[in-house]
């Protein structure tokens, strides 16, 4: 097995582990699931931003060059 598939198969678990604390939150589960369910979201919010700025910074497109 590769150290790639190991550093992968990691990231999911955890990606799958707070998919499922965020879940047990909102059903009302205890205190610390509130929390790694908020650290969740927050994570996945600042991915998205990430994300985001990604995508706008490689879309150079015709800045006004070459009229």
């Amino acid at each position: 097995m590769s150290m790639m598939v190991l550093v992968l198969s990691v990231a999911v678990l955890i990606a799958a582990a707070g998919l499922g604390a965020v879940v047990w939150a909102a059903r009302g589960g205890p205190r610390w699931v509130h929390g790694v369910a908020k650290a969740t979201t927050v994570a996945a919010e600042l991915a998205a931003v990430a994300a985001k700025k990604g995508r706008s910074n490689s879309t150079g497109g015709s800045s006004g060059s070459g009229d």
